[in-house]
């Protein structure tokens, strides 16, 4: 009868463990998902950056300094290769977008240029996307961090090599600063 039991027992176990295990997993791939659909609309950004600036290029050709350090900012993030590279080169590519627009402010034909509208308008949208791809990411990484940390599943995750995933975030210092409403 003991046996019996103590059979039981350890069957329990074991599909608990193959339950943990199989959350794990599909966690695991939850991140990779999240992490591609963030890749694909960077890309998308990427691809519209040239045309911005060689819109922009046409009014402001002596803006040199500006041009390279949008284009030198694009190519590192192109080439980041891990969550937290890809975090900084985002945060400074971010920030030679800011320059850029920057730029443009000064020439109002530019800021009434239909085609330099339209691209400034899709750059918006794509920002929205990545927006909403990190929040799943986060909220994917979220989930998982918290089943590799959580006990009995941080034995599981120990034992088969899971370990915990970095959030993806950036820094928009004009987000963090408190507007100023003047009359």
């Amino acid at each position: 009868m003991i046996g019996y039991i103590l059979g039981l027992v350890v069957i329990l176990l074991i599909f608990y463990g193959v339950g943990i295990y199989n959350r794990l997993v599909k966690l695991k791939n939850l991140v990779e998902e999240a992490w591609s659909g963030i890749d694909v609309q960077l890309k998308k950004r990427y691809d519209l950056i040239p045309n911005l600036i060689e819109t922009v290029k046409g009014y402001a050709s002596h803006e040199k300094e500006t041009f390279e350090n949008v284009t030198k900012a694009r190519s590192m993030a192109q080439s980041a290769n891990s969550v937290d590279a890809q975090q900084q080169a985002e945060n400074q590519l971010s920030k030679a977008l800011v320059n850029l627009f920057a730029v443009a402010e000064r020439y109002p034909d530019l800021k009434a240029n239909t085609n330099f509208l339209h691209l400034q308008e899709e750059l918006s949208g794509i920002e929205q996307d990545i927006e909403k791809s990190r929040r799943y990411y986060n909220g994917t990484v979220r989930d998982k961090n918290t089943l590799v940390e959580s006990f009995p599943s941080n034995l599981f995750a120990n034992m088969f090599g899971f370990s915990k995933s970095s959030y993806f975030e950036l820094d928009n210092e004009a987000e963090r600063t408190v507007p100023q409403v003047k009359f």
